[in-house]
């Protein structure tokens, strides 16, 4: 019984946010016809009147996001395309961190080291792991295997709280630099609530995907009991 409890906190954990996030990003996907403009159209407007007509705005399958090695603002095609206030927040989130890069914030800079720390350690913790009966067969020392087991689970474990450390970023994305913006007559009165929460959806959007990696762990601890 305890175990179910846990696995089902666990993924609780793990797919909450996300699902949380989709549903608030589906709720307000509606086109409004008091919005003048696209997400791709008032992304391009903001980059222009913060003095960054350098960076481009693309359409992308990929997801929303700000390439900090590129320098581009990337927007799914229904954010790029709509004028809904899904379109809009999200738009202004990324154009938040551009902002935090031109700027040269710490943070941002930061985030943008240690999201290529965890790309690195989370793909050595699954060779580490992929290596781990090797090796203990080859040095016949049931010594090696742990240790190697141990240090890909600190590998990926290690990636994923990298990942959640982000959050301030994320967080100043939506709500230093996106909803003051949009606060400044690009949406209605009406309309603040609705966008707070699509802000705070896309500030946790990032950490939600990230939580999934949890799930390499999981699966290790699945595939060694066997």
């Amino acid at each position: 019984m305890h175990i179910i409890l846990i696995i089902v906190l666990f993924l609780v954990v793990v797919y909450g946010p996300q699902w949380w996030a989709k549903r608030t990003f589906k709720k307000h996907a509606h086109k409004q016809s008091h919005i003048p403009g696209t997400g791709g159209e008032l992304a391009r407007h903001l980059l222009d009147k913060y003095d960054m007509q350098d960076v481009p705005v693309e359409e992308t399958e990929q997801g929303d996001h700000y390439d900090p090695d590129e320098r581009v603002v990337r927007l799914s095609p229904n954010n790029y395309r709509d004028n809904s206030l899904t379109a809009v927040a999200v738009a202004a989130h990324e154009v938040g961190h551009a902002i935090q890069h031109q700027r040269k914030e710490s943070k941002l800079l930061l985030r943008s080291k240690l999201v290529r720390i965890a790309q690195k350690s989370e793909k050595l913790g699954s060779a580490l792991m992929i290596a781990m009966p090797v090796m203990a067969v080859v040095s016949r020392s049931p010594v090696v295997g742990l240790l190697f087991m141990l240090g890909g689970f600190v590998s990926i474990a290690g990636a994923t709280l990298v990942h959640l450390v982000t959050l301030p970023v994320e967080w100043d994305a939506s709500f230093g630099k996106a909803l003051p913006i949009l606060k400044t007559g690009y949406i209605h009165e009406e309309d603040h609530q609705a966008v707070e929460s699509i802000l705070k959806a896309a500030a946790l959007t990032y950490v939600a995907a990230s939580l999934t990696s949890l799930l390499n762990v999981w699966r290790w601890i699945s595939l060694l009991r066997r």
